[in-house]
């Protein structure tokens, strides 16, 4: 049988720090006569197992894994593709990668220290995503004298630990010293105790979990190209059977085409499988885009834009409902909002506990409303079109991934009422478009004045206006919201959708705002149309507006009387592109107005 001819399986190695994961799969890659020959020269006659996989210089000098390494070894029944990854909290969203493709995990104890956290956490994320088979590996037995009682102490703790996380996780559990190799590859003989099967054998045995549960044809569209005969359209089959004369649905959109060609990569083929990166030519011209998924037509895949899901978040900042953030499904990108938060996974416990956010490394159940409907399929059923990763639309750095679990329908009897009277005749009907004026900037740096002022210019001017002031609206619409982080995200998002209708009625809105956090700033100018949303940064010197301080607030912060105080224990973070800044150190109050009033035209 050829190399290539043997089932692959795809597993990875975690654990907690330092439990022996690279010395294991380095004593596995030596075993098994998998070295390069570099590396069996390097070895030596006692080789240094974890440093085989240690392939990063920071690696090699602090004696961590930091990265995942990936490895290929072969046994004369099995190819096999292997992940170490790191063991340090802070490498967790590293350990992720390698799990929302495995087969298989091999959780590592050192014997010596039982079930720590952190092989717990990696449990409940091997399990979230997709993992179903785990291989309990009880290392170091060598340092505990080959204890029976050790083994089968810290084999029931883990069982008790899957029942409470209720993981839907078949496991087995063997000792073995990955240093000296016993029940690695060979059988140890000091262990007499042990029957079972070696790590090796159990590897070779493993059932390889398909990509995909679903049989009816799914391709994410990653790109569109023109051929001689016809507009194609690139990607990936993540499911099913695909031949020309093949009747084919897109989605989200719900248009009908027939396949007429399928290309490989240098020629056209009868049909194509899961796994296979194929072109297609639709017997007609329909809107496709990337993003855009085609299936079957008789089993189409569902769309929705509002969904339950389970994410662990990678971020250093918090996860909070109402931020948005891009999120990746399939090929498609949109703007996803989390609406609410509903619990919090604790992973030693196995408890869903109440939360208001998610910090890093933390597991939650999460409700996100889509600013587009996507296809989807849930994550069970398929990992490609049922997972996504969450990224920070300012700095592009990956905050957090998931898994779907279903479609919220709560929207699905919600329709826009079409009306008589539209945003455009109630503007002639006062003379003017609304627009939105936000100010933003700290406290006393002068927000509320100059907006009064400016308000009180346009109403002579006949203009029609409203002014929403921060302390204003906390004594009504916002009287149930406190002042930490997430209590400010959603004291915005509240005055962002007030803001919108008001604009919608034609009024000149004048939003006065600490809003310190341009997450949420950014959120606002979505809702509103081309033109209409207008920042203005109030940019007043921390020094000088705590001078000012009308009341009293700053020193109330400074005594640590009140908590959460942006510009004293909570951040301010300055806009990076406003429609027009404010010297307030150089400009006056009539001078400032003065500069709105010239932006409104």
């Amino acid at each position: 049988m050829t190399t290539n001819a043997r089932p692959l399986l795809r597993f990875i190695t975690c654990g907690s720090v330092d439990d022996g994961k690279s010395t294991l799969i380095g004593r596995l890659l030596h075993d098994t006569d998998s070295l390069t020959d570099d590396q069996r020269v390097g070895a030596g006659a006692s080789p240094d197992f974890a440093a085989l996989l240690d392939g990063l210089e920071d690696e090699r000098t602090q004696g961590i894994t930091i990265d995942v390494a990936y490895r290929q070894f072969a046994t004369m029944a099995r190819r096999f593709i292997v992940a170490d990854c790191p063991g340090h909290e802070q490498y967790t969203r590293n350990m992720a990668t390698g799990a929302s493709t495995a087969d298989l995990a091999v959780v590592l104890v050192d014997a010596r220290k039982g079930l720590l956290p952190q092989t717990l956490r990696h449990t409940a994320i091997v399990a979230m995503f997709g993992v179903r088979r785990v291989v309990l590996a009880v290392n170091k037995m060598d340092a505990v004298e080959w204890s029976r009682d050790v083994f089968e102490g810290i084999v029931s703790g883990y069982r008790d630990h899957l029942q409470r996380l209720h993981a839907e996780l078949s496991f087995e559990a063997i000792p073995l010293s990955g240093l000296a190799g016993d029940n690695v590859v060979e059988a140890s003989s000091r262990m007499a105790w042990y029957s079972g099967s070696t790590l090796l054998h159990v590897l070779e045995d493993a059932e390889a979990v398909p990509p995909s549960a679903s049989t009816a044809f799914r391709m994410p569209v990653q790109w569109m190209n023109r051929l001689p005969d016809g507009r194609g359209y690139a990607g990936t089959v993540v499911a099913g059977v695909i031949k020309a004369g093949d009747h084919v649905r897109v989605e989200p959109a719900g248009t009908d085409a027939k396949i007429a060609h399928v290309y490989g990569l240098d020629r056209e083929v009868e049909s194509a499988v899961q796994g296979d990166a194929i072109t297609v030519v639709l017997d007609r011209e329909l809107d496709v885009a990337r993003g855009d998924v085609l299936c079957d037509a008789n089993v189409p895949a569902p769309a929705g834009d509002q969904f339950s899901t389970r994410v662990l978040w990678m971020d250093g900042e918090p996860l909070l409902p109402g931020r948005s953030y891009a999120m990746q499904v399939g090929t498609r990108s949109v703007r996803a909002t989390l609406t609410t938060l509903k619990h919090r996974l604790d992973v030693e416990s196995g408890a869903h506990l109440s939360a208001t956010q998610l910090r890093m490394n933390e597991i939650g159940t999460c409700e996100w409303h889509l600013d587009q409907p996507v296809a989807f399929e849930a994550f069970a059923g398929n990992r490609e079109l049922g997972g996504f990763i969450l990224v920070d639309r300012h700095s592009n750095a990956t905050a957090g991934a998931g898994v779907i679990d279903f479609a919220l329908r709560r929207s699905g009897n919600l329709h826009w009422q079409a009306l008589q009277v539209d945003r455009g005749a109630r503007a002639r009907i006062k003379g003017h478009q609304g627009r939105c004026i936000w100010l933003t900037g700290l406290s006393g740096a002068g927000k509320s004045t100059i907006a009064d002022a400016v308000e009180a210019q346009l109403n002579l001017r006949g203009v029609h206006t409203y002014l929403l002031d921060g302390d204003n609206v906390r004594h009504g619409l916002n009287r149930d919201l406190g002042f930490t982080a997430a209590d400010r995200v959603e004291n915005i998002r509240r005055v962002a959708e007030v803001a919108r209708l008001m604009v919608d009625a034609g009024l000149v809105v004048l939003v006065s705002f600490i809003s310190p956090f341009r997450a949420e700033r950014e959120m606002a100018r979505e809702l509103f149309a081309p033109g209409e949303f207008l920042e203005v940064f109030v940019d007043t010197p921390l020094a000088v507006a705590e001078s000012r301080d009308p009341k009293g607030l700053y020193a109330k912060a400074r005594a640590g009387k009140l908590p959460n105080f942006t510009g004293i224990d909570s951040p301010y973070e300055p806009p990076e592109h406003p429609e027009l800044r404010l010297d307030t150190g150089r400009q006056s109050v009539a001078e400032s107005a003065r500069a709105i009033l010239d932006l409104l035209g």
